[in-house]
């Protein structure tokens, strides 16, 4: 998932903001006990997270993904000191997990978990949002969007994970490749939509940056 040569992205690394301590015990643990820990975001990426967040200054953030909490817990970085973080994530095995990490953090009372399915529980929401990041499963992607777009407070930025998936985005189409077939639809869906503004950046997996006008 890295599209720069390996000394470069070494670089760029070292000469970025460091992974805060309790996030490398959070990759620690999550590598030990956890399947697919590739799906964490990674030091490099949640610094990236972290930044957006505090050039935001949000005071509600939406997260669709939760996974082990790594990323959620760079989002609140940027949280106004009376704002609020809503996680999302279908695998209650993992509540505890996050938990434990979130209220190791300085933001503990700010996030709040939601467990079961987005598509059902975002219209419960009765709340708009400065800030969501998308990093749930892909072929719910666009319907994801359509259910917050209107819950997105004017100047609100959309993150969207995974944009990139793999490099799969350029090359020959698997008709039965659902997820990529997904990501297609949804980058396109984030580039001709008039209601925003959007930016594709190659990190990582890809990191779209979408702006409400």
């Amino acid at each position: 998932m890295h599209f720069l040569p390996e000394d470069l992205d070494n670089y760029v690394i070292a000469h970025s903001e460091q992974e805060p301590e309790l996030l490398q015990q959070l990759t620690r643990e999550t590598y030990q006990k956890v399947l697919q820990p590739i799906m964490l975001s990674g030091p490099y990426q949640g610094r990236v997270l972290s930044m957006i967040s505090k050039l935001v200054r949000p005071k509600s953030i939406l997260e669709l993904g939760t996974f082990t909490g790594y990323s959620t817990l760079c989002l609140a970085e940027g949280l106004k000191k009376n704002g609020a973080l809503h996680t999302i994530d279908i695998n209650e095995e993992l509540v505890d997990f996050q938990r434990k990490y979130f209220d190791q953090s300085e933001f503990g009372k700010q996030i709040i978990q939601h467990t079961g399915s987005a598509l059902d529980i975002i219209p419960k929401l009765n709340l708009t949002f400065d800030l969501v990041f998308i990093d749930a499963d892909k072929p719910n992607y666009s319907n994801y969007f359509h259910l917050i777009i209107d819950k997105l407070n004017e100047g609100g930025i959309i993150l969207s994970d995974n944009v990139l998936w793999h490099g799969k985005v350029v090359e020959p189409l698997d008709e039965k490749d659902k997820s990529t077939k997904a990501v297609l639809d949804y980058n396109t869906l984030l580039k001709n939509d008039e209601r925003i503004e959007t930016v594709l950046l190659p990190i990582r997996d890809g990191l779209t940056i979408s702006r409400k006008k």
